[in-house]
């Protein structure tokens, strides 16, 4: 009759979280708890030889160092486990299994090192080790490949393979299908496991649909305390359980499960979230890397339909491996959609004519000094800017948008009932079913300077010098500081962001409305980091 059992791989996923520091006694009170509560097969970190010995740390760099953790340590009910990623860990850094408190070694490794790393396997093996075969990313392999690999892995005959759900893309209809091929072209003896991620909220759903398949073959189901992991997270140990006492009669502990969560994990959950989140979501259900996503997000530039717009164009051969510079050249081009903007440039060359323009950005001063730049409007009747966003305060004649993002959150004050101002958009925002009055090319707007390069002030003003304006005035551009929201006025603080180089971006502005006062003259209402009155 099968057997049904809970590895719990909190110590290793969850170190993810925080860079595997638990603490000293917080590992042996996990490892304690959960063998208490009779947990099958608990994973106690990584072997990682390229990471120095951190007694904190379940990130280990050889078997021997778990000993400090294992002394007088009692370990009753559970198998101890550790994980290698291949290519990270030389064999001559694993002792032999009798000399080790390690009982079994989980390997993870990509397609590409299939060969190689079941030869590793069977060395492992060879050294005494339960071996679990875990090759990451199974949702990677057709079914031939999946074929081909079940053979190479009966060759070497390890305790257990499992169906790695790496990115969280699996509902259950994929899972059991890869299930059911490797329940029948494995050799019986083998587990089969189940790893999964929750970008899809379903990996306690999944696990519990793989334990109803009519099957003789033993399954192992991941899981951790709290679902700790990375990114989406995992399953949950204490729901698991909870579930497998209520169903396959089952004694698992489930008090000693909470008794570690409240004591041991709580306090990393509190320091850094993980779970369910819409970044995992989008990585998902776009069958790619969750740091694609997280790239593009982070530019705070583009709207989530057009996050997912550009994974679209990434090749598939790409998608499971972030590439930096791939998306980079994705973006730009993305961004720098052609469009003829003659005839927007000849139409706002006439608008403005002979007039004074007056830039409103939504730093602090647009507020604290706005009877001062509402006399100005009185006494100068200028062109009014507003620069990605509305303040209802002021008389606005044009808001430019050059953020998507932006252009959706305001959408409704934009073309609200009280709303008469014409719209002026770069290339990369999507026209809705709302006119759009200007539009202009995105990618003869940037500049070089990253820290500047698509910055909405750069590039309104630079489309003003190509219109022959003569004056600019800026009023409630304040200038970055450490403190984000301070440098915003309240009512905009729900819509604000943070970047790592806000500060780079005051000499960076400077410097650019320096040299850009050489051709027009350009002074500020309200004080200003980027400049002075002058």
């Amino acid at each position: 009759m099968r057997s049904l059992k809970v590895l719990d791989c909190t110590l290793r996923d969850g170190g993810f979280v925080n860079d595997w520091n638990f603490s000293f006694g917080s590992i042996k009170s996990i490892i304690s708890r959960l063998d208490k509560a009779g947990i099958d097969i608990i994973e106690v970190g990584f072997i990682d030889d390229r990471r120095a010995y951190d007694v904190n740390r379940s990130i280990l760099p050889d078997s021997n160092s778990l000993k400090p953790i294992m002394q007088n340590l009692t370990v009753n009910n559970s198998m101890i486990v550790a994980m290698i990623d291949f290519g990270t860990c030389s064999l001559d850094r694993i002792t032999l299994q009798k000399d080790s408190c390690i009982h079994g070694i989980r390997v993870i490794f990509k397609k590409k090192n299939i060969d190689e790393a079941l030869t590793y396997c069977a060395q492992i093996k060879a050294k005494g080790y339960k071996v679990f075969v875990q090759p990451v990313s199974s949702t990677e392999y057709s079914d031939e490949e999946v074929f081909e690999l079940i053979n190479k892995i009966n060759a070497i005959d390890p305790y257990a393979v499992s169906i790695v759900d790496t990115y969280g893309l699996m509902h259950n209809t994929e899972l059991l299908h890869y299930f059911e091929l490797f329940d029948k072209y494995l050799k019986k003896e083998i587990i089969i496991g189940y790893h999964s991620h929750n970008n899809f909220q379903v990996a306690y759903a999944n696990s519990i649909e793989l334990t109803k398949v009519k099957t003789d073959r033993d399954i192992v189901i991941d899981s951790s305390l709290f679902g700790m992991g990375k990114g989406a997270g995992n399953a949950n140990t204490e729901l698991v359980a909870m579930y497998f006492n209520e169903n396959y009669n089952k004694e698992y502990k489930i008090e000693q499960l909470l008794e570690a969560i409240d004591v041991d994990i709580m306090k990393e959950y509190d320091k850094q979230k993980w779970g369910y989140s819409m970044l995992f979501f989008i990585a998902a259900s776009n069958d790619c890397h969750p740091d694609y996503v997280k790239y593009l997000l982070a530019k705070k530039s583009l709207s989530v339909k057009s996050v997912n717009e550009i994974i679209t164009l990434i090749p598939k051969i790409n998608k499971l491996s972030f590439n930096k510079d791939l998306v980079e050249t994705i973006y730009r081009d993305y961004q720098n959609r052609e469009f003829n903007d003659t005839i927007s440039y000849e139409n706002l060359h006439s608008a403005l004519q002979g007039k004074k323009v007056l830039l409103l950005g939504p730093g602090k001063s647009l507020t604290d000094e706005s009877e001062k730049i509402l006399s100005y409007i009185e006494q100068n009747n200028p062109v009014v800017f507003s620069i990605n966003f509305i303040n209802n305060l002021f008389p606005i004649n044009y808001v430019f948008m050059g953020n998507s993002k932006r252009y959706s959150q305001f959408f409704h004050n934009i073309y609200g009932d009280d709303a008469h101002c014409k719209v002026i958009c770069t290339s990369n925002i999507t026209q809705s079913s709302k006119k759009i009055d200007y539009m202009f090319n995105y990618g003869s707007l940037i500049v070089e300077n990253e820290a500047i390069r698509d910055n909405p002030l750069v590039m309104l003003m630079n489309i003003l010098e190509r219109t022959t304006v003569s004056e600019v005035v800026l009023a409630g551009f304040d200038g970055y500081t450490a403190q984000n929201a301070d440098n915003y006025y309240n009512a905009y603080i729900p819509f604000l962001f943070c970047h790592t180089n806000v500060l780079d971006r005051n000499g960076a502005l400077k410097d650019f409305i320096e040299a850009y006062r050489t051709k027009t003259n350009v002074s500020t209402l309200t004080p200003s980091l980027y400049l002075d009155n002058k």
